[in-house]
């Protein structure tokens, strides 16, 4: 769960731009260019979008579909300005929620399992740079800490968010990631039905088109009234009312692989804004850039489509089996409450009382011709609706991936901590678009962010035994990439319990085992913090300290022994005269010049 991202002269800054080129945050930002250049990039651009837009089409209906009955917030079916009826009700067609309350589930999941914003999900690596202690992991989680405040600080997560959603109902959802004096970060979330996106010869999203509305006074704040037209500059010098009026806005993001806009060739992304159905003399802003600024992640992809498919897709056939079958069950259920009449035609525009304990006379009634009563006694099976009916719902929550989540939550009886393990590790085997997210969202997150930051000098200076244009590894330390990972740690446990069960036989099989290299491999595994651990140089010194102290408390406790076995000889009494030391020294007092058998003179 790891990926290696070449992140070069971590810490310097953007490249410098040779004399005569612009520098900007991302790219070389230019205003409205010459009317030649303006055309030709306008025609190049419209004809590809009338491409892209020819090659979306089937996708496009298929979508339709979907937001009727699973999302309908988050589609737009054609791209008008001005439009009077954006809050009208747009669920019509939904009667059942069960396909947005599955969908909503595995959005949740997902933001919680990949990218959790309380938990670190996270974390940077340099191959050969293990050491907690070493400036380079110290400098990497300074890093990694910075890069999550602007996270937190951002509306990254707020994006996250609504990107699970597009991705589980439509299978295609894109993010695009600007830089921002703010926050750093601004993340925005093109609505479905307003992009376009192509993908490269290695099946990449590199292409991304769109087509959206903004309001008079949203197009001079943000590209400036000197590169509007003159009828966007007569509006907002008008105000009022004007400022709020809505004009249709195009976007082209490509690579710079032709040098059409005259963006310099070092920039790897362009991209252009103008005015659609304005003049072609006229762009909004062209501007490069150093990586593409956001991504698009797709749920599962089949050739070189370059849309994806999506568990919203899958139970789309269910849903509308449910909503037809939920409509006729309710009209069951109101057939027999309140059944269909048939009455004599003499109360036809004669008064008449439905309701409870009302009286309707009528003449002649019970002799033969009968007043109100029903047409026929309607019996529905109710109880057999209900079952299908629940057996679907079953189905598009598992669709869904609902189990992967609440199984455990809904177990009857306790589960070991060892089972639960082994449910999770089994359904996540279940869900592959995991890796893919890694791949497409990710990672392309987290290297744009790194860019901008370096760009704006907000990350610390590398420490001088951090390699030059090293390979920094994006560790993924999220609870989804913990549990596929738990397998490294169930196998070091495996490993060190049947070594455990030799010592009965052989107590030196524990030789085999370097159980400081073992913790260091266990808490990498767990993707806990490295800092917890010591450096090696304190560990042995603590080892150090510890055989010192022992050794002392040895020395003092012999002579403490000593001290006391001399104490008990004195006071022995073994006759003659004698103690039983001095019995030991040679049977006799020390004489003079220490010769022991001697007695000192009188």
């Amino acid at each position: 769960m790891a990926r290696s991202a070449t992140l070069p002269a971590y810490g310097t800054g953007p490249p410098a731009a040779p004399r005569g080129e612009p520098r900007a945050d991302s790219g070389g930002e230019s205003r409205r260019g010459s009317a030649e250049s303006n055309r030709q990039i306008r025609s190049k651009v419209e004809s590809r979008m009338l491409g892209l837009d020819s090659n979306r089409l089937s996708w496009w209906d298929h979508w339709r579909a979907l937001a009727a009955y699973q999302l309908p917030r988050r589609y737009k079916w054609l791209i008008t300005a001005n439009e009077a009826t954006r809050g009208s009700a747009i669920n019509n067609k939904i009667v059942d929620s069960t396909s947005m309350l599955a969908a909503r589930t595995l959005t949740s999941g997902l933001l919680s399992g990949l990218t959790n914003p309380a938990t670190p999900w996270f974390k940077f690596e340099i191959d050969g740079f293990d050491d907690p202690g070493s400036d380079v992991v110290l400098w990497l989680a300074e890093c990694q800490r910075r890069m999550s405040t602007v996270f937190q600080e951002s509306n990254f997560y707020n994006s996250m968010a609504v990107m699970y959603f597009d991705l589980v109902v439509f299978g295609t959802a894109a993010v695009l990631i600007y830089d921002d004096f703010d926050d750093v970060i601004r993340c925005f979330n093109p609505c479905l039905g307003e992009y376009y996106v192509d993908v490269d010869n290695k099946h990449r999203v590199v292409v991304f088109y769109r087509k959206f509305v903004m309001t008079i006074a949203q197009v001079v704040n943000e590209f400036g009234e000197e590169n509007c037209s003159d009828g966007v500059r007569g509006l907002y010098r008008e105000g009022g009312t004007s400022l709020t009026r809505e004009i249709i806005i195009a976007h082209a993001l490509e690579p710079n692989d032709d040098g059409l806009y005259g963006v310099p060739k070092r920039f790897k992304f362009r991209e252009c804004y103008w005015e659609w159905g304005s003049s072609q003399d006229l762009l909004l802003r062209k501007k490069g850039y150093l990586e593409f600024p956001g991504f698009v992640a797709r749920w599962d992809v089949v050739g070189n489509d370059p849309y994806g498919r999506s568990p919203g897709m899958d139970a789309l056939g269910d849903d509308k089996q449910l909503q037809r079958e939920t409509v006729r069950k309710a009209s069951a259920i109101d057939k027999m409450v309140n059944p269909p009449l048939k009455a004599d035609v003499q109360l036809k525009n004669q008064p008449a009382s439905l309701l409870p304990g009302g009286i309707t006379y009528v003449n002649g009634y019970g002799r033969d011709r009968p007043g109100l009563e029903p047409i026929f006694t309607v019996m529905p099976p109710i109880a057999e609706l209900k079952q299908d009916i629940a057996e679907i719902q079953d189905r598009i929550r598992r669709t869904f991936f609902n189990n992967l989540f609440t199984d455990i939550s809904n177990l009857d009886t306790v589960r070991s901590a060892s089972e639960i393990r082994a449910r999770v590790e089994e359904k996540l085997v279940m869900l592959p678009v995991i890796k893919r997210l890694d791949n497409e969202a990710l990672a392309p997150s987290i290297e744009r962010t790194w860019a901008i930051m370096q760009r704006a000098g907000l990350l610390p200076p590398p420490p001088q035994s951090a390699p030059a244009g090293g390979f920094i590894a994006i560790r993924y330390i999220s609870p989804f990439a913990m549990a596929m990972r738990a397998t490294e740690t169930t196998a070091i446990e495996r490993s060190m319990a049947f070594g455990g069960n030799l010592v009965a036989v052989d107590q030196t099989v524990l030789d085999n085992y370097d159980l400081d290299r073992t913790v260091h491999l266990y808490t990498a595994a767990l993707g806990a913090d490295m800092r917890m651990l010591r450096t090696d140089e304190e560990r042995d010194q603590i080892r150090g300290q510890r055989a010192q102290q022992a050794q002392q408390q040895q020395v003092m406790q012999g002579a403490a022994g000593l001290v006391s076995g001399a104490k008990v000889l004195i006071e022995t009494d073994v006759g003659g005269g004698q103690n039983a030391l001095q019995a030991m020294l040679g049977g006799g007092a020390v004489g003079p010049g220490g010769v022991p058998g001697t007695e000192a003179p009188a």
